[in-house]
């Protein structure tokens, strides 16, 4: 694994923002360090929806506003004066998307899962996220990424940004 290639898992929160600002202050020293921010799209079931148009605008109005976000996170790393060519974008399209066809596509399984594969195809050495501070009966019922991540993550080093709101 290459600890120059990081891996910075975004999902447009505000943890997420502070695990990019944070991984911007750390590597700004650094020459030759290459950051890749990773978002893999979750769009809401079909089923929740009373048409498919409505869940179509829906998906449209949040990927919008995913790819909006992951732009503002790139910004980040140049307003800390990380060359552009130093920090790459990868958007995980959601198998379920209406609107693009993708080889590659997060089945919505496990995002810890979907990290942890792109981490190994793509020789990242470090692996960053941020945490949202949920109870533990949240964690219980609906799962954390970040404890997944403890779990399955080896080979590589994994910053875990606590979030300023806790």
């Amino acid at each position: 694994m290459n600890i120059y290639n990081i891996l910075v898992a975004f999902d447009s929160s505000k943890p997420s923002f502070e695990a990019v600002e944070y991984t911007a202050r750390m590597i700004r020293s650094i020459p030759d360090v290459l950051v890749t921010l990773l978002f893999i799209e979750r769009l809401p079931d079909k089923d929740l929806f009373e048409t498919e148009a409505l869940w179509r605008t829906e998906c449209l109005d949040l990927t919008t506003e995913y790819k909006r976000t992951l732009n503002k996170a790139h910004e980040l790393f140049a307003r800390n004066e990380i060359h552009e060519n130093s920090v790459n974008q990868e958007y995980i399209v959601s198998c379920s998307s209406p609107f693009e066809g993708a080889k590659v596509c997060a089945t919505g399984e496990s995002i810890a899962k979907d990290i942890i594969t792109i981490q190994k195809e793509g020789n990242h050495g470090t692996i960053v996220i941020g945490r949202r501070g949920i109870s533990k009966e949240e964690e219980f019922l609906f799962g954390s990424v970040s404890v997944d991540l403890l779990r399955q993550c080896t080979g590589c080093a994994l910053w875990i940004v606590n979030s300023a709101e806790q």
